[in-house]
Formats: C-alpha cells, structure tokens, sequence
C-alpha cells in the first residue's frame, strides 16, 4: 500500500472510534510507531483537525465533517460473504438492520459493480442448522439487547430452561453476548440468582428494557466473566476425546450440544462442551459408540454406565 492510499485508510480508521491508539495504526497497518507518528503529522498538515490525549491515542475534533465513506467492490463484495452468515447465525431483528445497511452500501456502488454484487449474491448460500422462530420463542431481540449493553440498561424477560422445562422471570444486567454451540447466548449478572448466568437468547420470551440503569465495574473484562462463568453452576464443561475418523461425521451435531472447541491430538480430536445438563449429553454419546473417551467430569462415565444399562434391561430378555 502506497503512503498516499494509508494516509486514506488511517482517515477512515479514525473515524471508526473515538479514540484511537497508534499501536492499532501501527498493528492494522503493519508499520512502526515511528511511521504512524510520521503519518499522523501528515493529515495534520492536510488541514485534518487531529487531537491527541497523552497515553490513550488521536482523535478527530468535534464537528469535523469527512466526505461520504465510499466502498470498493472488494469491499463490498465481502460484505455479501458478512450477509449469507447473518441470514442464518442472527435473529430477526438484526437482519432487518443489516438488510437496510447493505442497501446504503449498494447504493454508493456504480451501475457495473451493483450488477456484479447481484450475481454473487445468487452464487453463493451458506447452509445453516437453525430452527424457524415461533409465537413461543420469537427470537427477535439481539437488537434490543445490543443496544441495552450500550446503554447499560437492566432487562426484563421470561427464559425457558430446558433442564426444568419451567420458565422463571429474570431482571438481568448485560455484559455481552456470545456464539457458541450455534447458539446466540447473553451472559448477564442474574438478580434473581445474584450471580452471573447464561442466557440462550433463542429461549427468551417477552423481553422489555427497563428504565433501570446498573455500574459496570471497568476492571471486570468480558472474557474473564465468561470464563468465570463457565465454572458456574448452571453450565457445565464436558471434554472428549473422539476418533478422528468419527470426528467427521459429528461435523454439524456437535454444535447442537454446546460445542465450544476442538484440538487434534494425534488420529483423535479433543472437543470441548459447555452444557446445561449431563443427563442429555450421555444419550448423545451413546451414538458414538466406543469411537469416544470421556476425559472429564469423571462422573459422566457413570452416567454413561446408566444408559447402557437401561438399554441391557430393555432390550435383554427380547428375542435375537
């Protein structure tokens, strides 16, 4: 990249945050420090109104006006990829909005590259393992919750546990949502629990932001909550170790347990889950057959023993 087309990109880097350190430039960029302040003299010369803060980074001043953002066609050609996934890794709500993004991002584009992004978009589909949203769980409210995050605004909302298959009302404070087992999950500070809790959005009914804001503590990171909560009480991790040759066929079931991870060892590949309850889990396994080694918790194998047991009772006395 020319010094002409960086100096470009940093403008529009700039505008992406309030703050943004030179480390970022430099780390984005693949330059030096050294280069970033050279750079940054640079648009100031070009008459950019930069501002800096001693150890946070550069910003531009309020009320600076920067020419309309335009796309290339790479650009917007990745855009289409960012689509497909959204069509089937988000609800409804969030599709709405991005649907009308990629409107605007259209829009800007010339006649020649509005066409070409129309063919691409009908060559491309990304299969996804999602159930339709119904009148019992519409699943329309990653919008609302992402907004609540911003505004640090208390939620309100009925939650489906499938373990009791009971629903409970819950005050929640959002710190942040995350995909994993193919599911959206919120992770939130419980008031009914008085501990951190994992949400499946996908099981939320009837949720309303209340006019009830809450403190963050900005020494709490996201990830630590999360990993914090993982050795809560209402998950539970399970880790195996399966036949690498099986590992292929389990390719789309796992995510339907609470997949989290996975890491070759050898001809065997180690996953790891995050589940609500051990007693579905051990009738999955089943299935596997002796392909899998169940490394932790050690109660599972018990469990297992059960169900294979149950299945002995059941089908011993029949006729072969």
């Amino acid at each position: 990249m020319n010094r002409i087309d960086r100096l470009t990109a940093i403008l529009i880097q700039l505008q992406s945050k309030k703050i943004v350190t030179a480390q970022e430039v430099a780390d984005h960029f693949e330059i030096s420090l050294r280069t970033v302040y050279r750079d940054m003299r640079a648009l100031e010369e070009a008459g950019i109104p930069l501002g800096a803060e001693a150890g946070k980074g550069y910003f531009i001043m309020e009320g600076y006006h920067l020419p309309p953002v335009m796309f290339s066609q790479e650009e917007a050609n990745a855009m289409v990829l960012g689509a497909k996934l959204i069509e089937g890794q988000t609800d409804s709500s969030i599709k709405k909005h991005f649907t009308e993004a990629m409107f605007k991002i259209k829009s800007v584009l010339k006649s020649a590259g509005k066409d070409e992004l129309e063919k691409l978009e009908s060559q491309i589909e990304v299969r996804h393992y999602a159930p339709m949203p119904s009148d019992d769980f519409p699943n329309n409210f990653l919008s609302t919750i992402q907004q609540a995050l911003i505004d640090r605004r208390v939620l309100r909302f009925r939650y489906y546990a499938n373990y009791t298959d009971d629903f409970t009302m819950r005050d929640v404070e959002p710190i942040g949502l995350i995909f994993y087992g193919n599911r959206w999950h919120l992770l939130a500070y419980c008031r009914l629990r008085k501990a951190p809790r994992d949400f499946r959005v996908d099981r939320i009914v009837k949720l309303e932001s209340l006019d009830q804001h809450f403190n963050v503590d900005e020494n709490i990171q996201f990830k630590d909550f999360f990993t914090d909560l993982m050795h809560g009480t209402e998950l539970e991790e399970v880790v195996i170790s399966v036949d690498k040759d099986i590992a292929r066929f389990i390719s789309e079931q796992k995510y339907t347990q609470g997949f989290v991870s996975e890491e070759a060892k050898g001809d065997r590949i180690e996953m790891t889950f995050l589940v609500p309850g051990l007693g579905y889990f051990s009738r999955w396994l089943l299935m596997l057959g002796k392909s899998t080694t169940i490394i932790s918790p050690k109660k599972l194998n018990s469990m297992v023993f059960e169900r294979i047991e149950e299945l002995r009772s059941h089908y011993g006395d029949h006729p072969h």
